[in-house]
């Protein structure tokens, strides 16, 4: 794994950590913060394209979950994500997540660049968080 992707990978394990409320919760919020930022950028079309396409590729592996595009609605976005995440054991809500949030921003960085895409991720999830995985990933 490469050095992006592994700076990524770690962003989102330190995030689902920090949570304290419900898997599907933690998921939900994390989601909501990244979407808020991307549709900025690319509108609600084009997130919901990388969103599908992220679900899609994922179901492989997590074939329960939603495969339902976002609907535009903010307070309904994830409601099918929330729904799959909740009808699952904390450890597979968690693990699925995980890979739907690699492989989300793994296509978004074949698209825009992995620079672009940890700028978006500090944007939407804080700077501490970026910073505190590159500490982690240089001490390795």
């Amino acid at each position: 794994m490469e050095t992006s992707d592994r700076l990524r990978h770690q962003i989102t394990e330190s995030l689902m950590a920090q949570h304290t409320e419900t898997v599907a919760d933690a998921a939900i919020h994390l989601w909501e913060q990244m979407a808020t930022e991307i549709i900025s950028i690319v509108g609600d079309g084009g997130f919901n394209s990388l969103y599908a396409r992220s679900v899609f590729l994922t179901q492989s592996q997590f074939p329960w979950l939603a495969a339902s595009s976002p609907s535009p609605q903010t307070d309904y976005r994830f409601a099918a994500l929330r729904m799959s995440l909740e009808g699952q054991t904390p450890a597979q809500a968690s693990e699925a997540n995980s890979l739907l949030l690699m492989t989300f921003t793994a296509i978004l960085s074949a698209l825009i660049g992995e620079d672009l895409t940890i700028n978006i991720l500090r944007l939407a999830w804080g700077n501490d968080v970026s910073d505190e995985a590159g500490k982690e990933l240089e001490n390795e």
